[in-house]
């Protein structure tokens, strides 16, 4: 069963779900919208040949950061780890499920890949895969997020998380 917003806003007042910082105006009837975060892990593909999975990836990433003059761009066919500024508590009676927003789809931003459930007693940031499947590339604003939204819908057995960008003819 997924939480309405009434019970959102409930569990949210007795301390069971905790998002910080929390802005009630992200309460969506069945989600809560979060916000993208300003740091980045970039593969540097140009390090390896191929990944081996057995050995230290340490190295793979790096991690960049997005600035109000400075966006972080997504490149078509490129994929990064971002996460969500706030910190999310789930307890240990509830999941939650990491989804994308629609309209963000159609735009060819994906926002994970496998990593789409979020474990009951879960306490941090959310890591989002973010992936450019489309022909453009996205920008993805910096700072405190409050342009680049992510969609969260808590369930009792599931929730949910997306970003929000803005898609670029020419950067």
């Amino acid at each position: 069963m997924i939480l309405s917003d009434r019970s959102l806003r409930e569990e949210i007042a007795v301390g069971r779900i905790v998002i910080e910082p929390f802005d009630d105006a992200c309460v969506q009837p069945s989600s809560i919208d979060l916000h993208l975060d300003h740091r980045f892990l970039v593969f540097r593909n140009h390090t390896m040949g191929h990944i081996d999975v057995r050995t230290d990836l340490s190295s793979l990433t790096e991690q960049v950061e997005a600035a109000e003059d400075d966006p972080f761009i997504l490149h078509p066919g490129e994929f990064v780890l971002g996460s969500t500024s706030e910190r999310v508590v789930v307890p240990d009676d509830l999941v939650a499920r990491l989804e994308g927003k629609s309209s963000l789809g159609r735009l060819g931003l994906l926002i994970h890949s496998t990593a789409g459930y979020v474990d009951a007693g879960w306490d941090g940031q959310l890591t989002l895969e973010l992936s450019n499947v489309a022909s453009r590339r996205v920008r993805a604003p910096a700072g405190t997020g409050r342009t680049s939204t992510a969609e969260a819908g808590v369930a009792e057995t599931g929730w949910s998380v997306v970003a929000g960008v803005e898609c670029l003819d020419q950067v």
